[in-house]
């Protein structure tokens, strides 16, 4: 990898930490490999195994899933930094629920799970912080599936809305945020049909709960 890109990864959760040097040594030590991508790519696909996970270096992408009318339901976004079948390289044999998708121009670094468990360098300060970091995004995993469930459930339009929002708000640690996605992608998200969400956003604004622009958010009351 280029000196840069090292310098990107030791900028993620995965490689939190841990020095450009020791990000090298690692990088020739595990069995891993940078895919690019000239097109947007499936790069997993529901119901296969997964044996790598990955850490988008370039791009965007999603996970998602297919119902059986065919609809498409985004579980989670994907951006430069974000790590990718995590909890499925470390579930063995479990099948993927969702299928991940990445943009045209995406590079991902994958890396086998087998060389991260048995790795020759499991005893260097450098590894035992990797698996560190890998476990820790395997419980904020968790966590965030949590919430997007929590999301998915609630009954009504306005419930959805503020409840993603208030998500992002507590991310951004201000009441003013831009989300990473437009209205099309924002209802597809949310399980939301496109019109009734921009009929309950204007409700919203007219109620004063919120405002926004595009994309650009600011809350008006706390929920």
């Amino acid at each position: 990898m280029e000196t840069s890109a090292i310098q990107d990864l030791c900028k993620t959760g995965l490689f939190a930490g841990i020095s450009h040097r020791d990000a090298e040594h690692l990088l020739s030590c595990l069995d891993t490999q940078v895919w690019k991508y000239t097109a947007a790519a499936t790069v997993i696909e529901e119901g296969s195994c997964v044996r790598r996970f990955g850490v988008l270096l370039n791009g965007q992408g999603r996970s998602y899933r297919t119902d059986p009318s065919g609809r498409t339901i985004t579980i989670t976004l994907l951006r430069e930094g974000s790590e990718i079948g995590v909890l499925l390289a470390a579930s063995r044999e479990c099948k993927s629920p969702v299928s991940v998708e990445v943009s045209e121009g995406s590079s991902i670094l994958f890396i086998s799970y087998t060389s991260l468990t048995g790795s020759c360098c499991k005893n260097c300060p450098c590894h035992k912080q990797l698996l560190q970091n890998f476990m820790g995004i395997v419980a904020q995993k968790g966590l965030v599936l949590h919430e997007r469930i929590d999301c998915l459930l609630k009954p009504t339009a306005r419930e959805k809305i503020l409840t993603y929002l208030n998500c992002i708000s507590r991310e951004k640690e201000s009441s003013s945020f831009t989300i990473p996605m437009d209205r099309s992608a924002m209802a597809e998200y949310l399980n939301i049909d496109r019109s009734a969400l921009s009929r309950e956003l204007s409700r919203m604004k007219a109620d004063g709960i919120l405002d926004y622009y595009k994309n650009q958010f600011r809350l008006m009351k706390s929920q």
